[in-house]
């Protein structure tokens, strides 16, 4: 993935969706945008109406959802916002959505996410970061893959994060059954493998229009990270943090900014494709374990054999 030419933009981490997406025209496109009721997610969905998309806003909370719609559209041109309910780590609740999606779907952003959390599990027993934020994205992208295909041309964004480079998958133990709970490491192989699915995503999918990229949105003040104690931010490095609508430029960069057709299989962070993480520029750049292939098609063969075998209760 890195080998290939890298990509550059105007943007930046300065820049804001708003700035990203002004002067294009997203009219008749359709777009879902998960965990969009608070956040870079809010932001995501704000972006895309505005420049004319009709929106999903998929959430766990259709109240909070509710009221993101209201706020939207109030500004959005087409006011074509609806809110669905979607909880990513309920195996039922991904499989209703898909059931009652109907048409093409031209924009999936999987936006929302858990981090460091207390030690949980889903009913399948599967560790809860790892099934939201990747499991529960993986079986939706999945399910919607017909709908996508059916648009033509379709970009998927997938949002990975900087905690991915100390945090290479164990395979053999994706959900903390024989090692010891770390809530970080969680968070951390979680979007290793967010960043894994789009590199296998595109692989299999370009064919049929579809454009599979991973999204670093920075660090950004947000509900995200409601389980982190005062010790946890203590012991942070030193973000230069963004605010919601800065965080949300990558991901409607990659959604939404026609020079990118075609592009994918991709990890952008600041408004551009990636370099390569080194130890000396620790808050950048992505690591060569969340871009490799053969770690993505592994990733991709275990999630399909997990979502196969788990009981639906």
């Amino acid at each position: 993935m890195m080998s290939e030419t890298r990509v550059s933009t105007p943007f930046d981490a300065r820049s804001t969706a708003a700035d990203v997406v002004a002067g294009v025209d997203l009219t008749g496109q359709r777009a879902v945008v998960t965990g969009a009721s608070s956040g870079i997610g809010l932001e995501t969905a704000r972006a895309l109406a505005m420049a004319g998309a009709e929106v999903t806003v998929a959430v766990r909370d259709v109240r909070a959802g509710e009221r993101t719609a209201r706020e939207i559209g109030t500004g959005a041109p087409n006011r074509l916002i609806r809110v669905t309910p979607l909880d990513l780590s309920d195996q039922r609740s991904v499989a209703a959505f898909v059931a009652a999606w109907d048409g093409p779907l031209h924009i999936l952003v999987n936006n929302a996410g858990v981090s460091a959390t207390p030690e949980m599990r889903t009913a399948q027993g599967w560790e809860l970061q790892f099934a939201t934020n990747h499991l529960g994205h993986f079986a939706l992208a999945n399910g919607l893959y017909p709908a996508l295909a059916g648009a033509g041309r379709a970009r998927v964004v997938s949002l990975s994060s900087i905690a991915h480079v100390q945090a290479p998958m164990v395979f053999e133990d994706v959900n903390f059954r024989e090692r010891p709970y770390d809530r970080l490491l969680a968070y951390g192989e979680s979007k290793t493998a967010t960043a894994l699915f789009a590199v296998e995503a595109n692989r299999r999918w370009a064919g049929d229009g579809i454009t599979v990229n991973a999204a670093n949105p920075g660090a950004v003040t947000t509900n995200l990270g409601r389980h982190l104690t005062e010790e946890d931010y203590a012991n942070l490095p030193a973000y230069d943090f963004k605010t919601p609508q800065q965080g949300a430029a990558t991901s409607v960069l990659l959604a939404a900014w026609p020079q990118l057709e075609g592009i994918g299989g991709r990890y952008f962070e600041d408004g551009e494709q990636a370099v390569p993480y080194r130890p000396e520029t620790p808050l950048r750049g992505v690591a060569d374990h969340a871009t490799d292939p053969a770690a993505a098609a592994r990733l991709w063969r275990l999630s399909l054999d997990l979502l196969a075998d788990a009981p639906r209760a």
